[in-house]
């Protein structure tokens, strides 16, 4: 049994998630307003706060995280900036911080997306942050030390978000829930390192 930290658990992907794994470990559910444990990654300081009262974990595990659509035209810095501080630096932040706490043989799990390959109109800034995420974990997983293991999650346009987030996609096949969750499952209770795991056709 591990004891794995989800933030984001309470999402459309992190209820799925922590379904899946809570029946075989120790799950410790963090959210900004919400779960066991409370963190913003957007402020370091509040990821160390979180990692400290947790005091070690097997896994952590990331399904936070969202970016800006809208016209590329108009489209300005700060419309970026929620997206870059968020699904990008706290996803980076976890790991800068959270090595310190991470047992020996620990793995993280990180969430970019489909966009990164495949984006849709409208997303370039998605485009570029979950870029960004699969560019971090390929690099981080020459610098982990301790057996450490990091992966990112990349998921296409999953069953249950199609009522919020199809219109965005036209034509993107969906993702079947567990299929997505496999990957999630893969990544934490499997051996596999600095992998994008893709989870689209």
């Amino acid at each position: 049994m591990m004891k794995i930290v989800l933030i984001g658990g309470q999402g459309t992907i992190g209820k799925k998630v922590a379904a899946a794994l809570s029946p075989r470990h120790e799950l410790i559910i963090a959210g900004r307003n919400s779960g066991d444990i409370q963190v913003d990654i957007t402020v370091a300081a509040s990821i160390e706060n979180m990692f400290r009262q947790l005091k070690t974990v097997d896994a952590c595990i990331c399904t936070a995280g969202t970016g800006y659509y809208g016209d590329f035209q108009t489209m300005q810095q700060h419309h970026m900036m929620g997206g870059i501080e968020g699904k990008l630096m706290g996803q980076v932040n976890l790991v800068l911080i959270g090595k310190q706490y991470l047992t020996e043989g620990g793995s993280f799990t990180l969430t970019s997306g489909i966009a990164a390959e495949h984006p849709a109109k409208n997303g370039a800034s998605v485009a570029m942050i979950n870029g960004a995420v699969n560019s971090f974990v390929l690099a981080a997983a020459q610098e982990l030390k301790k057996d450490q293991r990091i992966n990112a999650v990349s998921p296409g346009l999953v069953e249950d978000s199609w009522e919020r987030y199809g219109a965005l996609f036209p034509g993107y096949n969906l993702v079947p829930m567990q299929k997505l969750v496999n990957a999630y499952l893969l990544s934490v209770e499997g051996a596999v390192d600095g992998k994008i795991i893709k989870v689209y056709s």
